[in-house]
């Protein structure tokens, strides 16, 4: 949230535009791709509860997240559904995470109490990976008081392992969350993003209109700093924060994005901060990390000051071999969209991109990389919505409920919005907060889940897509058994791209644990680099397009299935 909500004057700043190395742009063209809202027909009924009955408490604003994830290793992408819950003076009935099992026809069975996951919290984000290398994934929610780490029993239940895992005890305002192996060992580390030191005792008293209460600012409280929590190997946590260099009690962190921003096979943390500046963490390869994001050029917007951040994302959307930063940010502030220049610097091109203008009224929070066109080229999507349900009083042009914004790669340094052209019900405004995408059906076509504050979830099917593709399943033997940190090159014709597999991302949410490249009209792909964490590398060739492989490490491709083309 930005200093001040009465800013009025739209700057929209120059940036210099520098023309990429490109293996060739693609003209606009028509599409019969759209996003189809099958939410209802998929059996998809979550509503979230965010508390809120008149108090205008700052976390009821914030929304919660969503992830896909298999949690029964069937071949199809479950969704959970993050909730929030009533306050304890004020409490009509209980909310809980809401876990949905996909039948693989397209429906969804809400299997929440079965899975053991029924339990009440204030929660907010979530991050999936399989942190004890059983084979099954685990989840992690971050909520206003007390974080969950849930263990996959591998039976279709999980157990609420907490405690013994060295979790309990820290009282944060935690937001997004991601897994990541810092130290190459093997074995999942955690980190979880902190927003402001809030409490419902010490709440202030905000207004925009000089009459009622509203939402504050975070600058009305104080920050609070990250926490990296090192994965033992026998099941327990060590809060390895400030050993690790993380420590920052002036952060106010919404979102958190794993990449190698310098590419020297160590992974860098990067968060979106509220009203302080973004910080980037370059990994020294020793256990301990180097703030560099003012540095690096992330830390503030043009003018020098520091942006509402919310939601982030990492990839090398223009296939340079970098992944840059997309971070969403307030309303009257456009999206940033910071371009990896290969020296250890960033420059924000929202604005030359095409991204900036678009963006500039709208409030994002969750956003991603993605291909849903499978044309090769990373699209972009942004969930909006504000925080103020009168902000139209103060800013005519500004709303409540904003529409999401779909951004289509030309190929070219240029992006060119097609949100109305996806279907009236995508493109229709929501009180948007969490995003993340994942293949229902396994037709190898992004989908996206969206949840709402303090309204209903949505899940929009993508239909329409021609283009070859290939989706890439990882096994790490000596890494992680998700292969999460893992590198995928793949080359088609004169063209190569590249995908790190991550976790976490966007806004509170966390999208599948699957690479899908889009190939175009390449029938296959010419090869195909995994490098994985623990430095050993695997190569393959001349790989049929329409399918998902299995890439073990050490043994190359283990498994293949066809995708189910309509």
């Amino acid at each position: 949230m930005p200093t001040c909500l009465l800013l009025l004057i739209l700057v929209i700043p120059a940036v210099a535009f520098t023309a990429r190395s490109q293996s060739g742009g693609k003209a606009p063209t028509a599409s019969s791709i759209h996003f189809e809202d099958i939410t209802r027909a998929a059996g998809i009924h979550f509503t979230h509860n965010n508390g809120a009955y008149g108090k205008e408490f700052l976390p009821e604003a914030m929304g919660s997240g969503v992830a896909f994830l298999d949690y029964d290793n069937d071949g199809w992408q479950d969704i959970l559904f993050v909730n929030s819950a009533d306050w304890p003076e004020h409490h009509n009935h209980a909310s809980h995470p809401a876990l949905y099992h996909n039948n693989h026809d397209g429906t969804f069975t809400d299997v929440t109490a079965k899975a053991g996951l029924a339990v009440e919290m204030f929660g907010m984000g979530v991050a999936i990976g399989d942190y004890n290398n059983d084979g099954c994934d685990d989840i992690f929610i971050t909520a206003l008081g007390q974080n969950h780490l849930f263990r996959n029993n591998c039976n279709g239940t999980f157990t609420d392992v907490t405690r013994q895992a060295g979790l309990w005890g820290p009282n944060d305002f935690s937001t997004s969350a991601a897994w990541v192996d810092y130290d190459r060992d093997g074995k999942l580390d955690l980190v979880v993003a902190n927003y402001v030191q809030w409490s419902e005792p010490n709440d202030i008293y905000c207004t925009i209109d000089g009459k009622t209460k509203s939402y504050c600012t975070p600058e009305a409280y104080k920050g609070a700093s990250v926490r990296l929590w090192h994965n033992r190997g026998d099941g327990t946590f060590e809060d390895v924060t400030k050993k690790a260099g993380l420590g920052d009690a002036t952060s106010k962190s919404l979102g958190v994005a794993i990449l190698d921003a310098n590419q020297d096979g160590w992974p860098d943390i990067a968060f979106s901060n509220d009203t302080q500046p973004n910080k980037l963490y370059i990994n020294n390869g020793n256990g301990t990390f180097t703030e560099k994001g003012v540095a690096a050029g992330i830390g503030f917007n043009e003018d020098g000051v520091a942006r509402a951040g919310m939601g982030i994302d990492a990839a090398d959307y223009d296939h340079i071999g970098y992944p840059s930063l997309l971070i969403t940010n307030f309303s009257n502030q456009m999206a940033a969209l910071y371009h990896n220049e290969r020296n250890g610097l960033f420059v924000d091109e929202a604005a030359p991109t095409g991204i900036g203008r678009a963006s500039l009224l709208t409030l994002g929070f969750g956003c991603f990389f993605f291909d849903y066109d499978l044309d090769g080229w990373l699209d972009i999507f942004l969930n909006n919505g504000h925080i103020e349900d009168g902000i139209e009083r103060i800013q005519n042009r500004v709303r409540y409920a904003e529409p999401p914004h779909l951004f289509r790669n030309l190929g070219n340094g240029k992006f060119e919005e097609v949100t109305t052209s996806m279907g009236a019900q995508f493109a229709a405004p929501r009180v948007a907060r969490g995003a993340a995408y994942g293949d229902i059906d396994n037709d190898g076509a992004p989908d996206i889940a969206i949840s709402t504050n303090g309204g209903a979830a949505f899940l929009f099917h993508n239909v329409g897509a021609t283009n070859h593709r290939l989706r890439i399943k990882l096994v790490g033997t000596s890494s992680n058994r998700d292969g999460i940190g893992a590198v995928v090159k793949l080359a088609a014709g004169s063209d190569t791209q590249s995908e790190m597999l991550r976790s976490g991302s966007s806004y509170l949410s966390s999208s599948e644990l699957v690479l899908t490249f889009g190939l175009g009209a390449h029938e296959k792909a010419d090869t195909i680099e995994v490098r994985w964490p623990s430095g050993k590398s695997d190569r393959m060739t001349n790989v049929h397009a329409d399918q998902i492989i299995t890439i073990k490490e050490g043994a190359g491709q283990s498994a293949a299935q066809p995708l189910r083309r309509k």
